[in-house]
Parts: C-alpha cells; sequence; structure tokens
C-alpha cells in the first residue's frame, strides 16, 4: 500500500496549514530546468498523483521554465480545492541552468502579476522573495511585497536563500511565514542557525535539493537505508521530519514511481542510533 503524504503531520505556514509533505515543481519542467518537459501528459500525470497522495502544498516559481511549472500546475490542478499553491519571484532566466537575481519592485510587481496569470488567481497564497539581489537594498525588495500583501495579491510572504540576519530584518518589516533554503544530512551548517530559528519561532522551513553532501554522509544514508530496506532518498526526508517540528519537504521529481516513493518515506522512523549517525 502506497502511504499517504496526510501521514507526515501538519505544519503551519503563515495563515495555512498543509500536510507535511509537500511537492516541489522544478523537475517537471525541461532539462536544466528550462523549456518544456520531456514528457507533458506524464509531468500532468505527476502533479495529478501527488494530490492523490495527500499533496496539499505545491511550491514552484516563475523562473521554472521560466512559467511552464506555473502553467502545468494551473492546467493539472485548477481550481486548487484544498491545495496551497506557493510560488517565487526574484530570479530571471537566460538559458539552461543560468539563473541572474533581480529584486528590484518592477521586476517583482511584473513576476508577481505573471504567476497570477499563469496560475489564474487573485492572490497567491504562499509568495518567496527567490534570492536576494545584490544590486538591490534587501529592505526594497522585501518592502515591494509587503505593499503588494497590502493591495491584496499575496496572502503569506516567504523568504528563499537568505541569512538568519535578512530574516530577522525582514521580521521587523512583515510577518514572515516561511524560509526556503537549501538543507540536507549531508549540508546542514550553513542553514542550522536559521532552522533553529525558525522552530523557535513556529516558521515554516522548507529545505530544498534534500539529498546531498559528501560522500562520508551519503555513505551513512545508505547504511541506514539498508537497515530499513528503504532507499537514500526516503532516509533522507525521513531525517528531515525527525529534524525539526517546522520542516516542510518538498522532493520534486518528474516520475510517478519516484514520487509514491518519496511518499512513502512518511512511514518510515528512525531510532535514536540513526539519527545520532546523521547528526
Amino acid at each position: 500500500m502506497t502511504a499517504n503524504a496526510a501521514q507526515s503531520g501538519q505544519v503551519k505556514v503563515g495563515t495555512l496549514t498543509v500536510n507535511r509533505l509537500g511537492f516541489g515543481a522544478m523537475r517537471i519542467t525541461g532539462e536544466g530546468i528550462w523549456g518544456e518537459p520531456r514528457d507533458h501528459d506524464e509531468a500532468i500525470a505527476v502533479l495529478k498523483r501527488a494530490v492523490e497522495l495527500g499533496v496539499t502544498f505545491i511550491d514552484t516559481a516563475d523562473a521554472y521554465g521560466p512559467d511552464v511549472s506555473e502553467n502545468l500546475i494551473h492546467e493539472a490542478l485548477y481550481p486548487y480545492d484544498g491545495i496551497v499553491i506557493a510560488t517565487k519571484g526574484g530570479l530571471t532566466r537566460q538559458g539552461p541552468g543560468i539563473w541572474t537575481p533581480d529584486g528590484s519592485p518592477e521586476h517583482l510587481r511584473a513576476a508577481l502579476e505573471g504567476s497570477l496569470t499563469r496560475l489564474g488567481v487573485g492572490a497567491i497564497d504562499l509568495y518567496q522573495f527567490h534570492r536576494p539581489d545584490p544590486n538591490v537594498p534587501f529592505e526594497t525588495s522585501v518592502q515591494t511585497l509587503i505593499d503588494l500583501k497590502n493591495e491584496g495579491k499575496i496572502k503569506n510572504i516567504g523568504l528563499s536563500n537568505v541569512t538568519l540576519e535578512q530574516l530577522k530584518q525582514a521580521q521587523t518589516m512583515t510577518d514572515i511565514a516561511s524560509v526556503q533554503n537549501r538543507y540536507n544530512a549531508g549540508a546542514s551548517e550553513t542553514s542550522e542557525a536559521i532552522l533553529h530559528y525558525c522552530t523557535e519561532q513556529d516558521i515554516a522551513f522548507i529545505p530544498y535539493f534534500p539529498i546531498g553532501g559528501d560522500g562520508t554522509s551519503l555513505e551513512k544514508l545508505q547504511a541506514i537505508a539498508d537497515k530499513h530496506h528503504a532507499d537514500v532518498r526516503q532516509i533522507a526526508l525521513a531525517w528531515l521530519f525527525a529534524h525539526s517540528p517546522v520542516m516542510l519537504p518538498i522532493p520534486g521529481t518528474g516520475s510517478i514511481s519516484h514520487l509514491e516513493a518519496n511518499i512513502a518515506a512518511v512511514e518510515i522512523t528512525l531510532d535514536a542510533d540513526d539519527l545520532a549517525q546523521l547528526g
């Protein structure tokens, strides 16, 4: 029997509550997160299957494709009954694998309007600033999102790829519903302080790249996976669940079989020895 994402429990994301295992819709696009997917029908089927399996939080961005991921989500899932759609703005694309920050008010406004149109909604459930722009004061970018929220176009504001200092600065300006940073069992040091702070503040923490790190960390994950008759990705996800109650993993895939394997991770409970090995 395939597990259901609802088994992972729930987490609060600002004014919203979602099942604690979400779906990241970056990899339903083409190679290099550029262009249309290799198999359009499979991408649609993956999105629908995620919801069938209890996923209530879908994470995307205007830069995924660009535009492609949001268009596929609209095609597959609109009108999103019971589903929270989170998207992002603040990165532009010039080609496969090329990402350029743009945190200017003009760009963020245009990006938000584009996302509203593609997703077919009047307001974004969770709108995340994709990455601070070194050429634009951070507070200027955050203020733009506050203005858009005051205009009724954003329900909750999130941040991505930020430092703890930037998170605290943003909190002096507005409520922050979530932080999305790179985080996994093999590369947790850079965001550990942010995760600890988010746990204290009850801010949802959305880890991307849930598997990674050096060979040593992957060997540890593999050993624990063998013990539980699971795969490495499932153990990495199970570790995230055990690490903090505000953790909201969003494993992404373009394959239904990989999706189902990811969701099955909610059935795995790591014991004290497992957690000690992973740190």
